[in-house]
């Protein structure tokens, strides 16, 4: 098969970001599929060009596959996090570059989109229409409506321009696949003919107890502390005040330290906020490619997963839980939903109320000062991870739908 994957906001395992789409991408090359990834030269964590990426054409296979992943970055409006208004040029400007990329990309079997930005499921349909191939629609997120519960999306007349996009692509798909149980309801509703949950999940191979991560944090000047690790975006959407006002009101627990590893428009006026409360307990780190993520996950003692309160991110199925329990590290999760059956019912950690730092401070405090409690945790996430969420199995499932699609 040769899948054709338009995607804005890909990131490689050698970046910072999400990489579900690479790893799944690396796992269909080494069945000997060939991917195609049209993607943007911007990280969409920053909005910042890579070097040397804009027009880019690299392959990043493994040696032992016989297929081959093949990377294309046309050019995009840079400004991606400016305004609201900019965004949007960027993610049009996108639509059309990557048209344009992916009409010259010969021999496809299946067209694959995936939203957000919704916008670039129009390329991704409008391709697979011209080339007379299967259109897969994969939904991340609930998009335009997380947007308009968390307030960046709120003129009216977008709003139902938007959602009727939405209800376009959803019904024009060959097969709609959702990666949370929570986005059945909310894509069937909506038009979706066929649905099928391939939910997010984790390579156990590249997570493991076993890694050490002691270098990290030597590296660090963190020896002997007892770390609460955030790693992920810092934006609008993952409320990191509630995680600075726990860290405040832990101070006085020197031993205790709060890592916030990762980038996003909101981390310098975090790290403003930080510095004026004087939180000496707090650490900011750059974000790392994921590819070195194993050894900074060993190297804490509890993950934490927060997300606004707003109802609809109780439908999410966040991919760095299921990375934090692969590591072996029990959850702080403040989300509700579908997420927080997950590790209450693999018993991985401690839930707590979004929005609440003193919720979220006692659940550190607790874990810190009950370490068999907390390596059981760890213990009872990995086992279910590997049993539930091995990213080689939902590799395996993905490869079998594509399959039937071309049928």
């Amino acid at each position: 098969m040769h899948i054709l994957l338009i995607h804005q906001a890909f990131a490689s395992i050698e970046e910072p970001g999400g990489t579900r789409h690479h790893e799944l991408a690396l796992y269909l090359a080494n069945r000997g599929h060939c991917v195609t990834v049209i993607t943007s030269p911007l990280s969409y964590l920053t909005g910042k060009p890579e070097a040397g990426q804009a027009g880019r054409t690299a392959n990043s296979a493994s040696a032992q596959s016989a297929g081959e992943v093949r990377i294309i970055r046309p050019f995009v409006y840079p400004s991606l996090h400016r305004s609201f208004f900019h965004r949007m040029i960027n993610f049009f400007s996108f639509m059309v570059s990557s048209l344009l990329a992916g009409l010259r990309v010969n021999r496809v079997d299946l067209v694959w989109g995936t939203s957000p930005p919704i916008f670039q499921g129009v390329t991704a349909w409008l391709l697979a229409r011209l080339k007379r191939k299967p259109f897969l629609f994969e939904v991340r997120d609930l998009w335009p409506a997380f947007a308009v519960q968390i307030g960046v999306l709120r003129n009216p007349g977008l709003i139902r321009s938007s959602e009727w996009l939405e209800r376009f692509l959803y019904r024009h798909a060959d097969q709609v696949i959702v990666n949370s149980p929570g986005f059945i309801d909310h894509v069937v509703e909506r038009g979706a003919r066929k649905v099928k949950l391939l939910p997010n999940g984790s390579d156990t191979r590249m997570f493991t107890p076993q890694v050490n991560g002691e270098g990290f944090r030597q590296g660090h000047e963190i020896s002997g502390k007892f770390l609460a690790l955030y790693a992920g975006a810092h934006g609008i959407s993952n409320d990191l005040d509630v995680l600075l006002d726990a860290a405040d009101q832990l101070r006085e627990h020197q031993e205790i330290v709060f890592i916030l590893l990762g980038d996003g428009k909101e981390k310098p006026r975090l790290v403003s906020r930080s510095r004026a409360m004087k939180l000496d307990n707090v650490i900011f780190l750059p974000p790392i490619p994921k590819k070195d993520m194993p050894v900074a996950l060993a190297a804490a003692d509890v993950c934490v997963a927060i997300l606004k309160p707003i109802p609809l991110y109780a439908t999410v199925y966040p991919n760095k839980v299921f990375d934090y329990m692969a590591a072996g590290k029990p959850v702080v999760l403040a989300i509700e939903g579908v997420i927080r059956k997950v590790i209450e019912e693999a018993q991985a950690g401690i839930p707590v109320s979004p929005g609440s730092s003193q919720e979220l401070a006692q659940a550190v405090y607790k874990l810190a000062t009950s370490p068999d409690e907390r390596d059981g945790m760890g213990r009872n996430g990995r086992a279910y991870v590997t049993e539930h969420f091995d990213r080689a199995m939902l590799a395996d499932k993905l490869e079998k739908l594509m399959q039937e699609m071309l049928l």
